[in-house]
């Protein structure tokens, strides 16, 4: 266990690592109460290891941009398996550094060529709409089911899986990220979707290296890093990566979204009024939902961060939607503003690692709610959201909902 001495501690400090502190409401005070006094501070754990916090917006920003300091090799979550971490670092865009970061991001992004681009955003727009009809047509809706459809059909279509299989894709990724209710946390199912996942891809990228298309997939299969092939262990590594990111950030800002929307009425009354609020909507969205709740960095060198010292081998784990909320940065922070501007989150983090999906998930939530302010008249809660037991993702499991078709919307 890594065990950390710093002579500037709190006494007996929270720790935000148990996820059980993010499954109910309240925790948006813990962090402004934290902020205030301790942006940054120490968590000591007697069963693994000790880890700092950070909860401010600008020594968050620091860390995220400065990764010769701040590493990612060492992990990007709190308590995951070490030998998992040491296989996939180097090979996995999310646990690499620079340069290696560098070269796999490019062959990522080659795949996004302007028809692939077009293609994703007729599937953002076919999917939105379908899915907004279905829940129309059923009334009452569970919108965490409803939201999770869109970015699956999304990441589904742009690593090149045929649309048949969409529906299976579904199924697995709620299985294996933990928003299928049913499967809870047990460990072999979500073990067994995993594999299940994995082995899926693994055909795919056979037939891929045979007969490339346009997808990320093809890229991976058939570009090279520092002048050699990705192995095929890469290329699941980053598909694995895609889906999670891919998946969690939408389906939650979405979930979120609608929420925030139904808790302050005059925020969606004056987006109807207001449709060109809508880009600035969904930046507000992103920032008020922030469903990455952390991102972890291993300190490189000795370096000085709010007053404290932190030491190589020292592990920071950067509060994403703690930092916005900090009211150094927002005006009113715990307010849900859709024209709120400048609007400077972090929810797609920043500098080296700075969300590689930030454009489509972007697209995404804009189509989708253009879509549903055009066909949803009314949106009732049914019950009490449900919150994910989760310190990685701050999202929903549960949130019953009873639609109402707009009277001008045209099917």
């Amino acid at each position: 266990m890594s065990q950390i001495t710093d002579p500037l501690l709190i006494t007996a400090p929270p720790d935000l690592s148990d996820p059980r502190r993010y499954a109910e409401d309240g925790i948006e005070e813990v962090w402004r109460r934290l902020r205030a006094t301790h942006p940054v501070f120490l968590t000591r754990r007697p069963h693994a290891d000790d880890y700092w916090s950070v909860l401010g917006h600008d020594p968050a920003a620091r860390v995220l941009k400065d990764a010769a300091a701040f590493s990612s090799t060492g992990g990007m979550r709190l308590d995951a398996d070490p030998t998992s971490n040491a296989a996939a670092a180097g090979k996995m865009l999310i646990v690499t550094d620079p340069p290696r970061h560098g070269g796999i991001r490019r062959v990522i992004n080659s795949a996004f060529t302007p028809r692939m681009v077009g293609r994703l955003n007729d599937t953002i727009r076919q999917t939105a709409v379908e899915v907004i009809e279905a829940a129309l047509d059923q009334g009452d809706a569970d919108f965490a089911q409803v939201a999770a459809r869109l970015p699956v059909s999304v990441i589904s279509d742009m690593l090149g899986v045929p649309r048949a299989d969409w529906d299976l894709m579904l199924k697995l990724t709620m299985i294996a990220f933990g928003a299928d209710e049913n499967a809870g946390t047990d460990p072999q199912r979500i073990a067994e979707a995993h594999t299940e996942l994995l082995v899926y891809y693994d055909n795919l990228l056979a037939r891929r290296r045979r007969d490339p298309q346009e997808d990320i997939v093809s890229a991976l299969a058939h570009g090279t890093v520092d002048g050699a092939p990705l192995t095929d262990e890469e290329v699941l590594l980053n598909c694995n990566g895609l889906i999670s990111g891919g998946n969690e950030t939408t389906r939650h800002a979405t979930i979120g979204g609608l929420l925030a929307f139904l808790r302050a009425p005059d925020q969606w009354a004056r987006l109807r009024a207001e449709p060109e609020l809508l880009p600035s909507a969904v930046q507000e969205i992103l920032r008020f939902t922030s469903p990455a709740l952390h991102v972890l960095r291993t300190a490189r060198r000795e370096v000085d961060l709010g007053g404290h010292r932190i030491r190589p081998g020292d592990q920071v784990a950067v509060w994403l939607p703690a930092a916005n909320r900090d009211e150094a940065v927002f005006a009113g922070p715990d307010r849900f503003d859709i024209a709120r501007s400048p609007n400077r989150h972090l929810t797609f983090a920043t500098g080296t690692h700075f969300c590689l999906g930030s454009a489509l998930a972007t697209s995404e939530l804009t189509i989708f709610f253009e879509e549903f302010l055009g066909r949803v008249g009314q949106v009732a809660p049914r019950g009490a959201p449900r919150r994910m037991r989760s310190n990685l993702i701050w999202g929903f499991t549960s949130l019953p909902v009873t639609l109402t078709r707009l009277a001008t919307s045209s099917r």
